[in-house]
């Protein structure tokens, strides 16, 4: 279950020892996620290596599992971050930085049974205020998943529909093979 502590500032929250599940730094409150249970965290193995897939041998994108996300006041952890590959933060070594203090392109939240469905999307619409493309809210419960592109309605994705993906991301999901991933065997 979720916890909620005292008001404390970003810089603060920063400073603090990571936690196992990640918490989350918004408007002041450092709120812990739920522990992942297996249906979301095979979600998101399989998500992630989707994207990788077709995006990393050439080089236009990466995805990231639970990456802390600190931009614009909030201090995230999206179950997904994608980020283009010419916004991955790298050191002088070339290897990727610990710290990415920007916004993903593309964020992908999978809704756990006990979470708050209004924090999740909250923090999707908070990335796509700032500069995040897309976002993903899959609900394994329903069987659906909600997209949300800048300055639209959600779109409910179900069946046979193709997931809107980043434009450069030639990835051809529909949401019966994303909750396809769920059956194993």
């Amino acid at each position: 279950m979720a916890t909620t502590l005292q008001f404390i500032t970003l810089a603060e929250f920063l400073k603090l020892p990571e936690t196992k599940p990640a918490s989350e730094f918004i408007n002041g409150r450092i709120s812990q996620k739920p522990m992942p249970q297996c249906k979301h965290s095979r979600l998101q193995l399989k998500v992630c290596n989707s994207i990788n897939q077709v995006a990393e041998t050439q080089k236009i994108a990466l995805a990231f599992p639970e990456l802390r996300c600190t931009f614009r006041g909030r201090s995230i952890v999206p179950d997904v971050s994608v980020f283009a590959w010419k916004r991955i933060p790298f050191d002088a070594e070339g290897e990727v930085e610990n710290s990415f203090q920007i916004y993903p392109d593309w964020t992908i939240e999978i809704l756990s049974p006990d979470q708050s469905t209004i924090k999740v999307i909250s923090n999707i619409l908070h990335c796509l205020k700032y500069g995040t493309k897309i976002g993903w809210l899959i609900d394994p419960s329903e069987r659906l998943i909600l997209v949300f592109l800048p300055g639209q309605q959600p779109l409910e994705i179900t069946g046979e529909d193709k997931l809107p993906t980043l434009e450069y991301l030639p990835l051809n999901l529909t949401v019966t093979q994303v909750f396809a991933w769920l059956k194993l065997g």
